[in-house]
């Protein structure tokens, strides 16, 4: 029966996002115009917390929701024939898809080459020692250390994706080979992931405020007028996601055919989130959601949903070459710019280092600035791109959104898991 309530009020929460997102566009750009500096500041502070709230209020079921689906998703896999047989896809796809990503980016950046003759006296240094910090010291150990969970409660705390679908996998595995002992566990969880689904559909109700906080926090600090100075920037960014998105939508459309439409819509809610407040957490559970009420399997959906959001992030991929190339041309940094085997060697670092950034805004450019610094990439170049950032950041996260729903439709219908809804 509910599901019969579900499509209008769906149509009327994208609704009502993009008002909140036009609102939001008004009231940034009215204080920006007639309000001096220490009232702005004032403003978008105070219009931030609304952001804050709504993803706080997210974060706090992304751990149970991973945990519960995860693990259920692989008791009900069966067998770790299956687990490895469908895991083994959904990385040949994320993989795939991520060099695609970084390779498209990097032809691209280097045809465009955005960053000559760029003004770098504008930069931000304040905002990239805030950076730094997160950044120092990002190493081998650092990598593992950020994959492997030292403690399964630390991960949740900290909303450590990654680390979460490790331990998951492992408990998911274990609980799978103790047979009828651990089918308790198995409805228990399964219960806890419906329960946390409801709970999104609370939260979803304050995704309007959140992104009239975000546009209004954005545009109130930087102006349009941003726009304008780092325009030929962003607008080659985003010609390349609609490259990525038309070489996407085409293998999609090679696996779903007459049934791409349908996702598109299915994911219209989630993907207006995703780029109005930047960040792909917030959609997390949303998108499970939309992905099982496509036709997904629900044990297909929890696998690969939680390891593409580690593992599968296209438009961030993307983002990490052009950044760093821009920041390159911008500095003229030669060692770089003028040598293709280097650029082929620091898109193939980004393809490991960038593993478990998930969902956090800005994790794009921490990778950036810790993998630029082992190529000579001055962390200034981050600063010059810092305010723009959050425009890039809003496409890049609904490029993720997409290339994960994509990749959660395709292994299922591989699977022959993929239902009529």
């Amino acid at each position: 029966m509910e599901m019969s309530h579900q499509p209008p009020k769906k149509s009327k929460l994208t609704l009502y996002i993009l008002i909140g997102m036009v609102l939001g566009i008004i009231a940034g750009y009215y204080v920006h115009d007639n309000y001096s500096s220490s009232t702005i500041k004032i403003f978008s502070d105070n219009a931030k917390l609304l952001t804050t709230i709504f993803l706080r209020m997210v974060q706090m079921i992304i751990a149970p929701i991973v945990f519960a689906t995860l693990v259920v998703g692989i008791a009900k896999l069966g067998d770790m024939k299956t687990v490895g047989r469908v895991g083994g896809k959904a990385m040949l796809w994320f993989i795939s898809a991520s060099l695609i990503s970084l390779g498209l980016g990097l032809i691209l950046v280097n045809i465009f080459k955005p960053g000559v003759g760029a003004d770098i006296t504008n930069t931000d240094m304040a905002a990239v020692n805030d950076l730094l910090e997160k950044s120092k010291g990002f190493s081998l150990q650092k990598f593992v250390e950020h994959v492997v969970p030292r403690s399964v409660v630390e991960a949740m705390a900290t909303n450590e994706i990654l680390q979460l679908v490790v331990f998951s996998v492992f408990f998911g595995i274990a609980l799978t080979a103790i047979g009828k002992k651990g089918e308790p566990i198995i409805n228990a969880l399964d219960s806890l992931a419906h329960v946390v689904l409801k709970m999104v559909t609370y939260v979803m109700y304050l995704a309007p405020l959140g992104v009239f906080g975000a546009m209004a926090a954005a545009i109130a600090k930087n102006g349009l007028g941003i726009l304008v100075t780092f325009g030929k920037y962003v607008g080659e960014f985003y010609l390349g996601l609609a490259i990525l998105w038309i070489l996407l939508l085409f293998v999609g459309y090679l696996f779903l055919k007459n049934r791409l439409p349908v996702l598109l819509r299915r994911i219209s809610t989630p993907m207006s989130i995703a780029f109005s407040t930047a960040s792909s957490e917030a959609v997390y559970p949303k998108l499970v959601e939309e992905m099982e009420r496509f036709g997904c399997n629900n044990k297909i959906v929890s696998f690969v949903l939680p390891l593409g959001y580690s593992f599968n992030l296209d438009g961030s991929m993307m983002y990490m070459t052009f950044a760093s190339m821009f920041i390159a041309q911008a500095f003229n940094i030669t060692s770089i710019t003028g040598d293709v085997s280097q650029q082929i060697i620091m898109l193939l670092v980004f393809l490991v280092t960038s593993k478990g950034i998930a969902g956090v805004p800005r994790a794009s450019l921490v990778v950036v600035l810790a993998t630029g610094a082992m190529f000579g990439l001055p962390p200034e170049g981050v600063g010059l791109i810092l305010a723009i950032d959050v425009f890039c950041d809003m496409g890049r996260t609904m490029t993720n959104v997409l290339g994960n729903a994509l990749a959660t439709a395709a292994v299922s219908k591989w699977e022959g898991q993929l239902e009529h809804s």
